[in-house]
């Protein structure tokens, strides 16, 4: 009797090819980060569709093979139809009609004296924009002037069409056309060709969804078209599922996907794994740090038991071998204080920080607050999983300064700029209880105020490692002396005076103010000579660099600091 063999593909489920369909063990296609993104750009979480979702999403096109008609297929489709229509058709008799139209259209005009030379400019050197300012001239649409304008400027664009079209494409027929079949026959050929890219990209990425289907639907077969749109909808079941596994849940009335937590930490360990792979291995030297957590970090040294040493740091395999050499063949072997060995330690310290954002009016150019949400998301993500028991705050910093829980940060925007006057002298007594925040302009820069809010976070913190990560663009412009708000531009004297008052202050309480000075539009050399007077009178430090490498440099310091601390 023979055994029989097992293997091979046994059953084939409706539509879907085993063999190419991506295993379980793939790793899925990145759903997370084209989210993320498009919520830092725009500072909502605005709900993703099915249709955004497949079209932000690159699947390797391995994944969809087998699944409704091949990309190769509807290109030939597409190619055949261009094609015949080349080989049917000639350019050449349709250009002269399009020219003999346009002159008769232009012969139709009758311009006043004050227009003769103008519209003869316009018809010899074929101008549209000189016809259609020659039609606003005339004043009365119903008139023959304006009415044979418009008829010469409509001749003139599809006479450039025709020219286009007979430039564009090489054809071989015999077949005259006239100039509205030209027309339609130019729109056809440059459908396909838009198709044929879509195919080209969706054959690359596996983005079934950027291929127009209406469009598409004018030149494949209706059975073609079906098997295409049970493809898509397949495609897009297969994101829906992985986007559920990676934190983007479904919402409850079906429409739509949004953010979990989960979403969150996948983020922020693919921000904090890019972040650190740029860096050089010979300037980084990253290494997993000490044993995290808060007390006491084992060291491979040992010394002799001391009264008060926690046996939670017994060294128990040559505590018993000094036993051994110490009473040889006595048994039983007893332990004495003198053989007794325990590790030595050293304390874990924690560190604190605050994170100020500057998302004042001139953040917004150059996307420069998208770097800073990203550095800060990244950030939080590093202290999370490397440092938990470190203490992190975030400040949001405009005209005031209010702190921010983690899941805020997406929604912090540069504030939209109310006042384009070049010098602007105001102030607001803020304990008038008729006043509120939604009444002042929000755009200007109150470092004061951030700092002031940073320093009550972080004096009552139990640890001497307190800093302050200001991320900004430049001077503040904004200040609070008591409970009255002055909002100065251009910066004055007043505002950095009190700005450099609460610097101090947090000098005096043991906080390291470190500045990363982002680049702007608006950035001046009085800009950077402020962050150099801060840093020079606080004991702190400057840092230049460039917005997009913002969050490895944030980054790459607090971890260099944490060792310093360390050791």
């Amino acid at each position: 009797m023979t055994s029989s063999r097992f293997g091979g593909v046994i059953h084939a489920y409706q539509k879907y090819d085993p063999i190419a369909f991506p295993p379980p063990s793939q790793p899925p296609p990145d759903l997370v980060t084209p989210a993320f993104e498009q919520a830092m750009m725009y500072g909502n979480f605005r709900q993703l569709s099915d249709e955004e979702l497949a079209n932000a999403v690159r699947l390797d096109p391995s994944q969809i093979a087998g699944l409704g008609p091949s990309i190769d297929f509807l290109r030939a489709l597409l190619e055949e139809r261009k094609r015949k229509i080349l080989e049917t058709y000639e350019a050449r008799r349709v250009q002269k009609k399009a020219r003999k139209a346009y002159q008769q259209a232009a012969s139709q005009v009758r311009p006043p004296e004050r227009m003769e030379k103008i519209f003869q400019i316009a018809v010899n050197q074929e101008q549209p924009f000189l016809i259609e300012r020659l039609w606003f001239e005339a004043g009365d649409d119903n008139s023959d002037l304006a009415r044979n304008l418009l008829a010469t400027g409509a001749a003139m664009a599809d006479k450039h069409n025709i020219e286009e079209l007979a430039s564009k494409y090489a054809f071989t027929g015999n077949e005259s056309m006239t100039v509205p079949k030209a027309l339609e026959v130019k729109e056809e050929l440059e459908k396909i060709d838009e198709l044929l890219a879509q195919l080209d990209e969706a054959e690359k990425t596996a983005q079934i969804g950027i291929i127009d289907m209406e469009m598409l639907s004018e030149f494949a077969q209706p059975g073609d078209m079906e098997q295409l749109e049970e493809m898509r909808n397949q495609v897009e079941n297969l994101l829906r599922e992985q986007a559920e596994r990676q934190g983007l849940e479904r919402n409850p009335d079906g429409n739509g996907f949004r953010l979990t937590p989960q979403a969150y930490k996948i983020f922020q360990g693919r921000l904090l794994k890019r972040i650190f792979s740029e860096l050089a291995p010979s300037r980084s030297g990253r290494h997993d740090g000490d044993v995290v957590g808060e007390g006491a970090v084992e060291l491979q040294q040992t010394k002799a038991y001391e009264f008060g040493d926690s046996v939670a740091n017994l060294d128990l395999p040559q505590t018993v071998i000094n036993a051994l050499i110490r009473h040889q063949d006595q048994r039983p072997l007893r332990l004495h204080s003198d053989d007794i060995v325990v590790h030595k330690t050293r304390n874990h310290p924690k560190c604190a920080t605050a994170v100020i954002m500057d998302m004042s009016g001139s953040m917004r150019y150059d996307g420069q607050y998208i770097n800073v949400k990203r550095m800060a998301l990244a950030l939080q993500g590093l202290i999370n999983s490397e440092y938990p028991g470190d203490f992190l705050r975030f400040i949001e910093m405009y005209t005031f300064a209010k702190l921010r829980s983690p899941g805020e940060i997406i929604e912090c925007m540069p504030k939209q700029v109310t006042i384009h006057d070049p010098w602007v002298r105001l102030k607001c007594d803020m304990s008038n209880p008729d006043i509120s925040e939604h009444q002042i302009h929000p755009h200007f820069t109150n470092i004061q105020h951030a700092l002031q809010i940073a320093r009550q976070n972080l004096v009552n913190c139990d640890t001497p490692n307190r800093q302050i990560v200001l991320i900004t663009d430049g001077l503040p412009t904004a200040h609070f002396e008591g409970e009255t708000l002055y909002m100065l531009y251009p910066p004055d004297t007043s505002t950095e005076a009190a700005t450099m008052r609460e610097a101090a202050l947090c000098q005096k309480e043991g906080i390291t103010i470190n500045i990363f000075l982002v680049p702007s539009w608006s950035q001046s050399e009085e800009d950077i000579r402020f962050a150099y007077r801060m840093a020079q009178s606080t004991r702190g430090r400057v840092f230049f660099t460039s917005g997009q490498d913002l969050d490895r440099f944030v980054l790459w310091d607090y971890v260099q600091n944490r060792r310093d601390i360390i050791t």
